[in-house]
């Protein structure tokens, strides 16, 4: 793993992030794929009369599927104003523009009144703020009593070297981590109550095909679309190649990623 941390240790100095270069590319994704985000609608009891919050949408994908499957009202936020337009777009070219909103707003200060949604769903954002007990004390303070708060995120199934979770923390924005006993106390620490917690192991192809599940034509169209901007870029910039080049593991990095590193669906409810 040592090849890890030498090849992320100048990543920052080309100029480039995480979240930028999600955002130029118009393309997100989180573990598990859509399978994972269905499985966490039914442990919120999300159906056509519930109006959902989604911290982080990113592009929308998860929005948009909520909008579709269920029939909800869906709000999203993201940091990103250029993420927040791909996603608007998104709503309208899959006809759920009429269900569907996105703003930008910070998840460690929503701007949302007390009690607003019965359910705030959140898929690989809580592991990046550094106070993420803020973060988790904000969805609950904006879900009703009653309402749920689920999350699917980043999971240590077996004690990570040090020199992943460096690699992690300088290629992915900062993002750390936890065991399943450190999400579950995070969830009870801001008392929400009959927590469920479920956890999964992956592969690159199990992830790989957990993205690719539930999309439709206009998703692989997305997919493609968000692979010709790379490309572009990359033919663009030699600073961005370099960045690729330092951040990018070998076949070895990512074996060790995936013994260690798996998912985990967390659901609390708000007392009444």
């Amino acid at each position: 793993m040592n090849q890890i941390g030498n090849k992320a240790q100048s990543s920052s100095e080309a100029g480039f992030s995480y979240f930028e270069m999600q955002a130029h590319w118009g393309v997100t994704k989180h573990m598990g794929g859509l399978r994972a985000t269905a499985r966490l609608a039914g442990l919120c009891h999300i159906d056509k009369d519930k109006h959902v919050l989604e911290i982080g949408s990113g592009v929308g994908v998860s929005a948009c599927y909520l909008a579709r499957r269920y029939g909800c009202r869906v709000l999203g936020i993201d940091l990103s104003e250029r993420m927040v337009d791909w996603a608007g777009k998104r709503a309208q070219r899959r006809g759920v523009g009429d269900r569907v909103e996105f703003r930008v707003a910070d998840a460690q200060s929503l701007p949302f009144e007390e009690a607003r949604f019965d359910a705030v769903i959140c898929e690989s954002v809580t592991a990046f703020p550094a106070d993420k007990g803020r973060a988790l004390s904000e969805y609950v303070r904006v879900t009703k009593p009653g309402g749920y708060v689920g999350l699917n995120e980043g999971t240590w199934l077996k004690a990570p070297p040090p020199e992943l979770v460096g690699y992690i923390e300088r290629t992915m924005a900062g993002a750390r981590f936890l065991t399943p006993v450190g999400w579950r106390e995070l969830l009870e620490g801001t008392g929400l109550m009959e927590i469920s917690v479920s956890t999964y192991r992956l592969n690159a192809l199990r992830q790989r095909m957990d993205e690719m599940s539930g999309l439709d034509i206009a998703d692989y169209l997305d997919r493609l679309r968000g692979i010709g901007n790379f490309l572009a870029l990359a033919v663009r910039s030699a600073a961005f190649r370099r960045y690729a080049r330092e951040i990018m593991p070998s076949v070895r990095d990512i074996r060790s990623l995936f013994e260690h590193l798996g998912y985990g669906l967390y659901v609390g409810r708000k007392s009444v």
